[in-house]
């Protein structure tokens, strides 16, 4: 048996193989690790104590190109919060069902990691 430890979008697992396995089965993942950190949120994050429940997660790592809506816009499944930049291109992060912009938890300029969260919804 080996043990690995694998990256799949920034969720990292340990998994044990069986070498020799002739029954073609796939382990199953023992445990997830503690979840990847993200980058220092802005000093607005605070103030998001009290914000909507359904999160704006960035998809992969950048930084934060353009902020295209603001706390208390009405917005539906889809539409653009956030656009990130990242490996010279421009990527929108939509909201992932209809709602209220409840805050926005980044800056213009910011560093963020994939799975960091960008704005929540109410």
């Amino acid at each position: 048996m080996k043990n690995y430890t694998i990256t799949v979008n920034g969720n990292v697992y340990d998994v044990v193989v069986e070498e020799g396995a002739t029954s073609g089965a796939v382990a199953a993942p023992v445990a997830p690790k503690a979840a990847p950190k993200a980058a220092p949120a802005a000093p607005k994050a605070a103030a998001s104590a009290g914000a909507g429940s359904i999160k704006v997660e960035a998809g992969a790592a950048g930084k934060v190109f353009k902020i295209d809506a603001q706390v208390g816009t009405a917005v539906k499944k889809g539409d653009a919060v956030v656009t990130i930049e990242s490996m010279k291109m421009e990527i929108p992060v939509v909201a992932p069902q209809d709602g209220t912009v409840a805050s926005i938890d980044v800056a213009v300029g910011d560093s963020i990691d994939a799975g960091a969260c960008l704005a929540t919804l109410k």
